[in-house]
């Protein structure tokens, strides 16, 4: 048995370790030259790492995760044509194999390690030389050497251990800058898991719902006071107040008056199903998707135990360990994004649900008052319905009854 030991080579730029993201071989697995074994991170750009040798791989230096310096033992393998234990760590040169593009998880370009230093150089060498080995690029600029016909081993790049630039190849060919360059390139992206449900979830529901949208103009001035000082003198343990329990409050206080915009409608049986009980889904942006936890009961809720409610609903929903049963039964929803929910949005109705509330960001516009403007802040209420069983009147009224109550924020918690 012949063992070689491939280290983790240096991939320039000052970075002096790298994490392991991704194993492309197990221990006993069989490579050939120049197979993928491995890609690393750093804080850079994700690369990936070439077998330099065939062989039978003995040993890895870490799992996902882990954390190598740059020199430490990689990959350990059994070679079979004579490379003995002393062989050199780093990769010796290799014929140029076609450029292969490939994004990684994170969206950070993949470029292919170096297999050995080369001299720093701005200049090509002449037309008739050629370099021996595996010249340093990275995917982007080996696809861009191919279309223009650059062989990049008659090329010496001027970045960091000699690694050709797309400058390099623009001072060789006099092509536009990289912003001005026509790009070709494609990517799929399967969706698949929860993207892939929500995807189905949002077709159908546009697809059997006849919404429609209402837009409503909110002076949040008041009500942003009352927070602030709310805020300021709020008792230890309690959660900071966000302006979403009170559009909570405000929500259950005009479904008195609507009990029609609370229900599901069970359109293969046509039946509308209204509920006493206001459960109210709050969408939250989560790193998986959108996922809209349920408030149940919110209409015996007060105004910190619902902060508190809505704020563990939304960690675990980001968390991940959010209960199916908090994930579904909701019979109205409540979506925003908060900052950026921009100035209006036409929110999709979280089927079999009728109503949706959609909260857009709170700006300071100037409002006429009478003999001139004032400085007000203001929110954008975009809403929308079933119109299959909600009538656009009847919509209008009850957001405009939310309006009263917001721009009225005592009467909110007057019987």
């Amino acid at each position: 048995m012949t063992a070689h030991v491939i280290k983790l080579p240096d991939v320039g730029e000052g970075v002096a370790q790298a994490e392991i993201v991704e194993w492309h071989v197990a221990a006993g697995d069989r490579v050939e030259e120049d197979q993928i074994l491995t890609a690393v991170m750093t804080d850079k750009a994700t690369v990936e790492i070439p077998s330099p040798v065939a062989g039978t791989v003995l040993a890895r230096g870490g799992e996902i995760g882990a954390i190598l310096a740059v020199g430490a033992m990689l990959v350990t393998i059994d070679t079979e044509n004579g490379v003995g234990a002393g062989a050199p760590a780093e990769m010796p040169p290799q014929a140029e194999p076609p450029a292969r593009p490939a994004p990684s998880a994170s969206g950070s370009p993949i470029s292919r390690a170096p297999q050995r230093d080369t001299t720093v150089a701005s200049a090509a060498p002449p037309p008739d030389e050629m370099r021996e080995g595996r010249p340093l690029a990275s995917p982007s600029v080996r696809t861009r050497a191919r279309e223009l016909g650059i062989d990049l081993r008659r090329l010496r790049g001027s970045g960091p251990a000699g690694r050709i630039t797309h400058d390099d190849l623009t001072a060789t060919t006099n092509q536009p800058p990289q912003a001005l360059r026509r790009r070709s390139a494609k990517e799929e992206i399967k969706l698949t898991g929860l993207r892939r449900v929500i995807a189905g979830k949002m077709a159908e529901s546009t697809r059997r719902i006849a919404h429609f949208s209402y837009v409503e103009e909110v002076d949040v001035t008041a009500l942003e006071e009352l927070r602030t000082y709310l805020n300021d003198r709020r008792a230890d343990g309690k959660p900071k107040l966000t302006i979403l329990p009170f559009i909570v409050r405000a929500l259950v206080r005009a479904l008195e008056d609507f009990p029609e915009m609370n229900a599901l409608y069970d359109d293969d049986n046509d039946v509308v199903t209204r509920h006493a009980a206001v459960d109210a889904g709050i969408a939250v942006q989560t790193p998986a998707g959108l996922m809209v936890p349920v408030l149940r009961h919110a209409e015996e809720h007060g105004l910190w135990t619902c902060a508190g409610e809505i704020r563990r609903l939304a960690e675990a929903a980001r968390n991940g360990t959010a209960t199916r049963e908090e994930l579904s039964g909701s019979t109205i929803t409540i979506t925003s994004l908060g900052d950026l929910g921009g100035i209006v949005t036409t929110p999709v109705i979280n089927r079999p649900e009728v109503a949706i509330l959609g909260v857009n960001r709170i700006a300071v516009r100037p409002v006429w008052q009478g003999e001139h403007f004032v400085p007000r802040k203001m929110m954008n209420l975009s809403s929308s319905f079933d119109h299959r069983v909600i009538d656009g009147h009847n919509a209008a009224l009850f957001i405009r009854r939310i309006k009263e109550l917001l721009e009225t924020p005592a009467a909110m918690y007057v019987e």
